[in-house]
């Protein structure tokens, strides 16, 4: 290895630029994508928008603000439409705003002005219009009350919320007082000023599911005339959102509920429409709850004639990623979906049910994902990372040929970087089964050292996700290798990507297969007689925290020296205060009040006077997922015992921690308490 190189630090990964495919021309020859760059000291971000040339040979930077995101191509070629927020003083805008820039360059301009703010654009064909979701009140039906009503309610002194309904916050925020996600339209002005804008859902009960209303919900048929949405009828949903598509007349605002549904189809959701160019499908994604709460979605396919939906890949046994993109001749669509470890490209031809795997990475295949495909058919950019290599954008032909880099953000600083091997192996796991699991090497590892080497499990959340060929900017396998150790991570039962009955088979009975599987792939490390036994730790996030925490109930003392929770579910009784809190019924299969006995087998602080094991606990307090309060319970229950434990909280991050000098800080604690118990040392030079 070159002297040059060094594992990688913490710095280096903030330093990393963040991409996204953004949106393609219209003849395919560029892209329109956005960068993200992070400043350590400030504490901050910034995101610019990038022309880049789909031969690989022109990178570009098109605009300069601090924060430039959503890029839309007009399909006439001559705009790009984005979402910023921009001006200063008086005339700096509240919220986000849609801008337009010529392709070449030039000063951008706003085109409408809403007081709630602007998300999730989408071009009309004419290249006149542009729909995009705002957050109103639906009682109110002009842009004056509404921007009246959004002052009142910032400048209301009481800020309760007061809910009756079962939905009323998602992940990090409480739904907006008693506003919804409808999808307007602009005109965009030929001059200069602000566009005319309608609320197409205004005096309606229609609007945009609330957890995530983006652009993937909805679309615009090729000749401009009628809009397909998601929508549940349902105005209180409970365990399952029974979403359906409807379609709305532009002009006259008449709706058409499109997967009407008979007996068989009563608890399916169906979401992302996507009209094919000639007008004549509507491709989307369907769900079927009718016998379990976790089955994989599939492509669903609806002929606007026959207004009949019709199931498309249900016979094959992957999940698909939607929204779906239609090839040119409207005879296929193009999908990403996990396949094993690896999420390659898809192409479902619509006379087919199983769909032919187009293209996928270098070693295990890597993760692409944020596809797009050009309005010619010709060409597809997406963003693919693997263990080795953070997101990288790339082009290929409609057929997976002629794949190439079209950009070299990273470039420079990944050629410094020594990344540690990172090999897939099979293990026998619980009852025999065969199970997946990632050794990522820290520099000087080899299979055949001499020397023993500490070991560090790292369990992934969901459960039903799965540890991909990827690259993780949050839980990065390569800064755990840099570290030091051995770093392994298993694929347990109930992961994705390896089909149905593996992704089911822990329903109603959490806890028993995945430990059983962690603890095959570090017997499996034990064998190779390169590891430690007395200097293993395991950690987790989530449901990987959640088994951490499992695991020092059921598992001897001195099995591991350490773990780490980070966000873990720790009692599934007061996890009803999650955001997700009817799903667990059917996770756990039963409420905590029909079946105690059954749910405490399952829960953490069930084992409480069998903890043994030093823990450090880390949690942010705008964790509505798993709410901050499961950690300080563990971490209360841990200093009551006893036991040696450490606490890590974070007041301004969620389930995730986000923020650059709060990130230091995490991967500091969590390599230095790892570092206590298998080498003596009190924090990692990872921080450098």
């Amino acid at each position: 290895m070159p002297a040059s190189k060094h594992p990688i630090t913490i710095a280096d990964l903030w330093s990393l630029k963040r991409l996204g495919t953004g949106s393609l021309s219209p003849d395919g020859q560029w892209t329109c994508a956005t960068v993200t760059s992070y400043d350590m000291k400030k504490n901050e971000s910034s995101t610019q928008l990038w022309l880049l040339s789909t031969d690989g040979k022109t990178q570009r930077q098109l605009t300069r603000g601090k924060r430039d995101g959503d890029p839309q191509w007009s399909p006439d070629g001559k705009w790009i439409a984005f979402v910023s927020k921009r001006g200063e003083g008086k005339d700096a805008d509240a919220a986000g705003q849609i801008y337009l820039i010529a392709p070449d360059g030039g000063e951008a301009r706003r085109v409408a002005q809403l007081a709630t703010g602007v998300s999730a654009l989408r071009w009309f064909p004419d290249s006149k219009r542009l729909a995009f979701v705002s957050w109103v009140w639906p009682e109110l039906t002009t842009q004056a009350a509404q921007e009246k009503k959004f002052k009142e309610d910032k400048d209301d002194k009481v800020q309760a919320t007061v809910v009756e309904h079962n939905h009323y916050r998602y992940w990090d925020h409480w739904f907006a007082r008693g506003r919804k996600p409808h999808i307007h339209v602009v005109d965009i002005p030929s001059k200069g000023g602000n566009g005319k804008i309608r609320d197409l859902f205004a005096g309606t009960a229609f609007h945009l599911p609330q957890q995530e209303p983006d652009a993937a919900l909805f679309d615009i048929s090729p000749d401009g005339k009628e809009l397909a949405f998601t929508f549940d009828a349902n105005p209180d949903p409970r365990d399952f959102s029974f979403t359906d598509i409807v379609a709305m007349d532009v002009k006259t605002g008449k709706t058409t509920t499109l997967t009407t549904r008979d007996k068989a189809l009563a608890q399916f959701a169906f979401e992302g429409p996507r009209y094919s160019p000639d007008g004549k499908y509507l491709a989307f994604v369907g769900c079927d709850f009718t016998h379990q709460h976790n089955e994989q979605n599939r492509a669903w396919l609806l002929e606007r004639k026959t207004k009949k939906p019709i199931p498309w890949s249900t016979t094959w046994d992957r999940g698909v990623n939607g929204p779906l993109h239609w090839a040119a001749a409207s005879d296929a669509v193009y999908f990403t979906a996990e396949h094993g470890v690896a999420q390659p490209i898809w192409r479902l031809a619509v006379d087919a049910k199983v769909p032919t795997e187009v293209l996928r990475g270098p070693g295990e295949g890597g993760t692409a994902g944020d596809l797009r495909i050009s309005a010619n058919g010709k060409t597809l950019v997406y963003a693919r990372s693997s263990m080795l290599h953070p997101p990288t954008l790339l082009a290929c032909n409609a057929d997976g040929s002629g794949e190439r880099a079209i950009e070299k953000f990273n470039s420079k600083l990944m050629a410094g970087l020594q990344m540690g091997d990172a090999r897939s192996v099979e293990v026998a796991g619980f009852d025999g089964d065969t199970v997946q699991m990632w050794i990522v090497s820290p520099p000087g590892y080899t299979a055949n050292t001499k020397k023993k080497w500490p070991l560090m499990q790292v369990i992934h959340g969901g459960p039903h996700t799965c540890w991909s060929d990827t690259w993780h900017w949050r839980w990065n396998m390569q800064m755990f290798a840099a570290s030091g150790y051995v770093t392994c991570a298993v694929n347990y039962h109930g992961s994705s990507g390896f089909g149905q009955k593996f992704l089911s088979s822990i329903n109603g009975d959490w806890g028993r297969r995945e430990m059983a599987d962690v603890e095959a792939g570090t017997d499996y490390m034990l064998a190779t007689s390169t590891i430690d036994a007395k200097r293993m730790v395991a950690t987790g996030g989530s449901y990987g925290g959640y088994m951490v925490a499992y695991m020092n109930g059921n598992l001897p003392a001195k099995r591991y020296q350490a773990y780490v929770c980070h966000a873990g579910c720790y009692d599934w009784v007061s996890m009803m205060g999650s955001d997700g809190y009817f799903w667990f019924g059917h996770e756990l299969g039963a409420f905590h009040w029909d079946d105690e006995a059954r749910v405490m087998k399952q829960s953490p602080h069930h084992y409480a006077q069998n903890f043994n094991t030093p823990t450090l606990v880390m949690h942010g307090e705008l964790d509505y997922r798993v709410p901050y309060y499961q950690g300080l319970a563990y971490y209360n229950t841990l200093r009551a015992r006893g036991i040696p434990s450490r606490l890590v909280f974070f007041p301004d991050e969620n389930h995730w921690i986000l923020k650059p000098q709060n990130s230091k800080l995490w991967y500091a604690e969590f390599t230095g308490w790892c570092d206590r118990y298998t080498k003596g040392k009190g924090s990692s030079k990872l921080v450098k």
